[in-house]
Parts: structure tokens; sequence; C-alpha cells
């Protein structure tokens, strides 16, 4: 028998992140970003990503909060630092810049 214990690999911690989307109702642009974001999150970010789906007209206040001028708009409150994108998010691209996941 040894003494020595056994090696543990680091555990390297995976980044969370946390996206609101702000809508005004169920319109077809609203459920078109929402689903554009979606689309993106399983594929650039599967299993470490949130999504909340903020209707400014039942929560004016979270608007406020966030500082929401137009909808639909993308607010990535983690990882820091806040980022805002503004549209129905279908320029992919401009989508990945915006969150920092593809550099310009």
């Amino acid at each position: 028998m040894s003494d020595v214990e056994p090696r543990r690999k680091p555990v390297k911690a995976k980044k969370q992140w946390e996206l609101r989307l702000y809508i005004s109702g169920q319109t077809a642009r609203a459920l078109t970003a929402f689903e554009n974001l979606r689309k993106i999150c399983e594929e650039h970010l599967a299993g470490e990503y949130t999504i909340e789906v903020i209707d400014v007209m039942k929560n004016p206040q979270l608007a406020r909060g966030d500082q929401i001028i137009a909808v639909p708009t993308l607010v990535r409150k983690l990882p820091q630092p806040v980022r805002k994108i503004l549209g129905d998010l279908s320029n992919t691209e401009k989508v990945l810049i915006g969150l920092d996941l593809r550099r310009r």
C-alpha cells in the first residue's frame, strides 16, 4: 500500500450565462427574437445559460432598472460586463460579437 494520494485534476467551473430578453407582448418580432436567441444559445452555450423573458408591459420596473429604451432588447447580465443587443437577433454574427462569443 502506498501513502501517495491520487492526483485530482482541477475542475474548471463552467461559465454561467444569464440573459434577459425584453419584449413587449407576444408579437411576431418578440417570438422571432426569442427563437433566434434560443438557437444561438443551444449552438454556442449549450447547458451554460438561462434566459429570462420580460414583458415590459407587465414589468416596467425591470425595464427601467436595466435602462431599456427599445424592444426587443437582449441584456447579458452574466458574465460581466453587462452588454445589450437591440433587435430581433436575426443577425447571428452580430449577436455572437455582441455577446463576446466571437471577436470582431
